[in-house]
């Protein structure tokens, strides 16, 4: 199933999700499938639960169209539950991000370069890994979503302030995107 992507303004983009319980675990493969799905028709590369219009801490990463200009992302398809990131450092890189809840917005963001994060799979099996340049970018961004952070929150006032009448057209739904939208009430 194919879900329509919330857009800025609705406010399950602004909730903090909570987590996934072990005896939820019947239908979390089909929402990890419904997710890919819902990502690969929008032309994304990451896809949380809020922007789905769940406000559970879930996200789909499929980094691999961006093998071609960064190898190391080649195999880099995964699902990320109950989430946490316990540690970032590095240095702090500015690179463009977009978002398929923000359509036509696309911002330079600083983050930190290296993550470890600990996070469980879809049978519940715990991991611990440690990411580096724009894995940990796109990481960083659909984690934000399960904290109800956006990447433009991540802006200095005055260019948010540039980008307030997109915000608005966008929760009014005044975009032009090739994938179903669910406005704000």
């Amino acid at each position: 199933m194919i879900y329509p992507v919330v857009v800025y303004g609705h406010p399950v983009l602004r909730k903090e999700a909570e987590d996934f319980l072990p005896e939820e675990k019947e239908g979390l493969q089909q929402l990890i499938d419904d997710m890919f799905e819902t990502m690969y028709k929008a032309d994304g590369i990451g896809l949380a639960g809020p922007q789905i219009g769940l406000s559970k801490r879930i996200f789909t990463i499929d980094a691999t169209p961006l093998a071609d200009e960064m190898p190391e992302l080649a195999d880099f398809k995964k699902v990320f539950i109950n989430a946490r990131i316990v540690e970032r450092d590095g240095a702090s890189v500015s690179d463009n991000e977009g978002c398929l809840s923000l359509p036509g917005i696309n911002e330079s963001v600083g983050r930190l370069s290296r993550i470890r994060i600990q996070y469980v799979d879809a049978d519940f099996k715990e991991h611990d890994e440690v990411y580096e340049g724009w894995a940990a970018r796109v990481i960083q961004h659909e984690y934000d979503h399960i904290d109800g952070i956006l990447f433009v929150d991540h802006l200095a006032p005055l260019k948010k302030r540039l980008l307030k009448s997109k915000l608005n057209a966008i929760s009014k739904g005044k975009v032009n995107v090739n994938y179903r939208i669910k406005l704000p009430k």
